[in-house]
């Protein structure tokens, strides 16, 4: 299961542009908190404890508890984060306002498992990754942290897909209208070019033999002739 965090945050007094930037210059990053029925609520977080949390590898899946706004911690979920597109630090961020046991949809991270036991790797193989965040529905207090996919018994050509993995309990995918693809195995470079020589060489053969044929076939109708 995916853990807990836990944010301080401060309510915004002002919003827009110009608060926005103010409040950035002394090291904090302005959030809002909506859903749930209730108004939106305006907060600013500090930048360094988001930039932590952000780089836990595991933010966007995971329960965030944002404390500090006089009164009971609020339960949320991240639903966006923008960067600066220059320097990439968080400039705004948008929290879903959710109950404990709320059914919520979240990108999960995927993870490949069994790969000696594989025909296709073992061969040479090259594991080409679709998918490497399934978009799952399940309870907000059980969100896993990751989802384990096994590629056991995949050969040299063949896919995997989601019908074949087996969901932890009570998540299952957000996309049901069709069976899509998550990794496929492809060829290694050097098969692939020894069997484009080899399709060359039988056309080039085929080739060869065809003005043979065309010459037998005039020199049977010389004989009739004669």
């Amino acid at each position: 299961m995916s853990d807990t965090l836990t944010l301080s945050a401060e309510t915004r007094d002002r919003v827009g542009k110009g608060a926005s930037r103010a409040l950035r210059r002394e090291g904090r990053v302005p959030a809002v908190i909506y859903g749930n029925n209730q108004e939106p609520t305006s907060i600013h977080l500090d930048e360094r404890a988001l930039y932590k949390a952000l780089h836990t590898g595991h933010f966007m899946n995971s329960v965030v508890m944002i404390e500090g706004l006089g009164g009971k911690a609020i339960r949320t979920l991240p639903k966006d984060v923008s960067l600066d597109v220059v320097t990439e630090r968080p400039v705004h961020v948008d929290f879903l306002r959710i109950s404990e046991h709320a059914t919520v949809t979240v990108s999960v991270p995927v993870v490949f498992a069994d790969e000696d036991a594989s025909p296709g790797l073992t061969k040479g193989g090259v594991l080409n990754i679709v998918r490497h965040e399934l978009e799952v529905v399940c309870d907000a207090a059980e969100i896993p942290s990751e989802i384990t996919v096994s590629v056991k018994g995949l050969d040299l050509g063949e896919s995997l897909h989601i019908s074949a993995v087996t969901l932890p309990k009570g998540v299952t995918s957000a996309i049901e209208d069709r069976d899509f693809t998550i990794a496929t195995i492809a060829a290694p470079a050097a098969l692939v070019s020894e069997q484009a020589e080899a399709a060359e060489a039988e056309a080039a053969g085929e080739t060869e033999e065809a003005p043979a044929a065309e010459g037998d076939a005039a020199e049977g109708e010389a004989k009739d002739g004669e």
